[in-house]
């Protein structure tokens, strides 16, 4: 049950990466709008970032709830990959399945809390901050921890308050915090938006 439930944590942020870039970003075609297999979630998206770029990573969607379409969009979403997911892994490992379910939640949770919540999102998930916040909203693709983003080469930093203690994304003792991210960051290197910025030792906390 937990081997399952820890590839299905896995599984869960490669999917993150993966609906982010390219269902809510939709890729770019020349001369054209960009495409998403799903429009209306890449519409709901996109008046997201409008409106997060606007009120310094401010949402006042998640204020309203259900009430707000772009809310409702985005607990529908999660509802149908859940729906989706949880009957596709069952007959693998229940925990796989239990795992969709915990990290839609988990999801929802982390958004709109960090949406709500900015000081709070630039110490716990910088990484986001910087999807909305940087000058180029293509990067930083996981919403809660940014594993595929460093696996994929596309977590890119800001300056250095933005970066996270270590690669996992969680809160971990210097004295393992500090070799972990010194191998995650030769092997998965984050790219900086300014070199002279990056900082010579990592940041003690998140």
């Amino acid at each position: 049950m937990l081997k399952g439930f820890i590839a299905g944590l896995v599984v869960a942020n490669a999917f993150e990466w993966f609906a982010h870039k390219y269902v809510l970003h939709g890729t770019h075609r020349s001369g054209k709008p960009r495409f998403s297999p799903v429009p209306k979630s890449m519409k709901s998206h996109w008046e997201h970032h409008r409106e997060v770029r606007k009120t310094d990573f401010h949402d006042h969607g998640y204020v309203e709830g259900v009430q707000n379409w772009r809310t409702k969009n985005e607990i529908l979403s999660l509802v149908a990959v859940s729906a989706v997911f949880v009957p596709l892994f069952y007959p693998i490992s229940k925990g796989m399945s239990l795992s969709v379910l915990y990290c839609a939640g988990n999801y929802y949770y982390i958004h709109r809390r960090a949406h709500l919540e900015p000081e709070w999102a630039m110490k716990k998930i910088p990484w986001h901050y910087d999807h909305h916040m940087n000058s180029n909203q293509d990067a930083n693709w996981c919403v809660t921890k940014p594993w595929f983003d460093y696996i994929l080469g596309t977590r890119v930093i800001s300056s250095a308050k933005l970066q996270e203690q270590n690669p996992l994304g969680v809160l971990l003792p210097t004295a393992i915090a500090k070799p972990l991210s010194h191998w995650i960051n030769r092997v998965f290197p984050a790219k900086w938006v300014a070199e002279r910025e990056k900082p010579v030792a990592l940041l003690e906390t998140v």
